[in-house]
């Protein structure tokens, strides 16, 4: 069916997609104007829990989140025999290397699945094995764990520098996607 030029569907059709032309466009002249932000369009999912219940540190002393405010913290969930776990450390050791310099603490919080993960000789060896140079949080207990309501393993929290959380991903991959986030937190710190 072809509609005629004056057609009062055609002007109806005309308005709408103007009007979603506008919309769609709308976000993106904010931003051109200055009024908005990348950081502004991440969610917040709320205050980022402290690190709780931890049995040891490595590569660190003992960390808080109160100390860590004005920085952007990466919260890297893992154990030492998680496959998945050990496929993301590389792109998490070059997110610490990297970035750290332009305010980024990356903290591992190494939750272990079975028991054999749990002495600090073995989390130790496999830091070695596998390039962990940053923080990491030894979790026995699992108190970072809950207070974090997680599941998975490995799981990525960024929080931003006024102690929120801004962005969370569960699994491999994504890796491109989390690196632009940290990139536009670090931006906003200003």
């Amino acid at each position: 069916m072809t509609l005629h030029p004056s057609s009062p569907c055609l002007s109806e059709r005309r308005a709408f997609l103007a009007l979603m032309a506008t919309a769609l466009a709308a976000p993106g002249l904010a931003y051109a104007a200055g009024s908005a932000s990348p950081a502004a369009a991440l969610p917040d999912l709320g205050a980022a829990p402290d690190f709780t219940g931890i049995e040891r540190w490595l590569n660190s002393e003992p960390l808080s989140l109160a100390q860590l405010r004005g920085r952007v913290v990466l919260v890297d969930f893992w154990t030492y025999a998680c496959i998945n776990c050990i496929r993301t450390l590389p792109h998490v050791n070059r997110w610490a290397e990297q970035y750290t310099p332009q305010g980024l603490t990356v903290v591992g919080v190494h939750t272990p699945e079975f028991p054999f993960e749990r002495p600090t000789a073995n989390v130790e060896a496999a830091m070695r094995r596998h390039g962990v140079k940053h923080p990491v949080a030894q979790d026995n207990r699992y108190g970072t764990w809950k207070a974090y309501s997680n599941q998975y393993w490995p799981a990525t929290y960024l929080i931003d520098a006024q102690g929120r959380i801004r962005y969370k991903h569960f699994g491999e991959g994504e890796y491109e996607r989390t690196e632009g986030v940290i990139r536009t937190l670090l931006a906003a710190r200003g």
